[in-house]
């Protein structure tokens, strides 16, 4: 990581949901107010507790003494000291490095060899595919140069199914809601397709080449099969032959180096690209001197590439470093991997409705919350979303 600060942050991607961690809930009953009819674990392998009042008991409610003492146990529990807090950020800058230097570390450092910064003159028009982990967004950007561009797009909604199922599935699904965008977007009224030449595409992931990307791991809660250490830029391919789709696929990138580049081209002062969404991520450039790891292929040493953190993985497998609450474990080990992401786990918008319902469920159990209530829906683990 480059030693110099570059300019302050400059352009923020947000977008919502997160993350997973470890144990047996140990939420203590009340025997005056509630009773438990048991707990188990859902198709998801996610931890229900089934919760439901005395039907006929005239049941007091909490006091506001008794519901001020349980924000303050939350608001402790979830404090962050700013002695633990310089802590945390003097091994997280350490972890940073070590992914640059070799591979193999906790947090890669992905090289993506998308070099320099865009001038923000640049023209033309082209289809792009993000694949994130609440939905499939497929956008048609026409670039018209001094910074300015028009965007049209479609949004598809992402199944829990559809992010276990095998890999060839969903990458067929991708191609399929590409088509119908192509088919919506680039025919006319008698049914002729409005194309010269097939459409330059962008696919959002991880790579060595620009227009290759080899699936490192799943990440937001996915985990389809016979996709990770593959080629998913020939996987994609294949699928979008199988359903004809006038494509040519120019170039795969994860999420977080697209919201750089194309922060960038609408504002130069851009230095870092961050997604606080679904999950959580950053990309920024680096000089090539500084990226010890591909020292031997002999690229200028002054050059810039786009460095992908996938800093969600900080902390993970030791926890070290980052104060993991019961809830957090709780989540981690009835994720689909847990050990994993630990960093995105605790902060990522696919995970924040979940501790909220932990204690929501917790609270109830000892008598504070919904007396005399049906609380039935709150048995559904993820029932709550962490919109942006």
């Amino acid at each position: 990581m480059s030693s110099a600060a570059p300019n302050p942050l400059a352009s923020v991607t947000s977008n919502a949901q997160h993350g997973s961690t470890s144990a047996e809930p140990t939420f203590r009953k009340s025997a005056t107010f509630t009773r438990r009819s048991g707990s188990r674990a859902d198709g998801r392998g996610s931890i229900v507790v089934h919760t439901r009042t005395h039907d006929n008991a005239q049941l007091p409610h909490a006091t506001k003494m008794q519901m001020a003492d349980y924000l303050r146990k939350y608001e402790h529990l979830f404090m962050v000291t700013p002695q633990r807090m310089r802590m945390i950020v003097e091994a997280f800058i350490d972890t940073l490095e070590a992914g640059l230097k070799e591979e193999g570390q906790c947090v890669p450092m992905i090289p993506t060899f998308v070099f320099g910064w865009p001038t923000g003159k640049e023209e033309g028009a082209y289809l792009a595919v993000d694949l994130g982990g609440t939905n499939l967004r497929v956008c048609h950007v026409e670039l018209q140069g001094d910074g300015k561009f028009e965007i049209t797009q479609a949004k598809y909604k992402l199944t829990e199914e559809q992010k276990q199922q095998e890999g060839e599935m969903l990458f067929d699904f991708c191609a399929e809601c590409l088509s119908k965008f192509v088919n919506d977007q680039y025919v006319d009224d008698d049914g002729n397709l409005l194309l010269d030449s097939e459409i330059p595409l962008g696919f959002t992931f991880s790579k060595k080449k620009i227009d290759h990307g080899e699936l490192i791991r799943w990440t937001k809660g996915f985990g389809n099969p016979n996709v990770e250490g593959h080629d998913i830029g020939e996987i994609f391919s294949q699928s979008l032959k199988k359903f004809k789709v006038p494509v040519k696929l120019t170039a795969v990138i994860n999420d977080t180096t697209g919201t750089l580049i194309a922060s960038s081209y609408v504002d130069p002062a851009t230095r870092i690209g961050v997604i606080f969404g679904t999950g959580c991520n950053a990309a920024y450039m680096e000089k090539v001197a500084n990226i010890p790891k591909i020292a031997g292929l002999g690229l200028p040493p002054d050059a810039e590439m786009a460095i992908n953190c996938e800093w969600g993985a900080f902390d993970s497998g030791t926890h070290e470093h980052l104060p993991r609450t019961k809830y957090d474990v709780m989540i981690d080990s009835t994720s689909n991997k847990p050990g994993e992401q630990a960093f995105e786990k605790m902060i990522a918008g696919l995970y924040l409705g979940e501790v909220f319902r932990l204690i929501v469920v917790e609270m109830i159990e000892e008598g504070i919350l919904f007396l005399g209530q049906n609380t039935y829906k709150m048995e559904k683990s993820y029932c709550f979303d962490t919109p942006s």
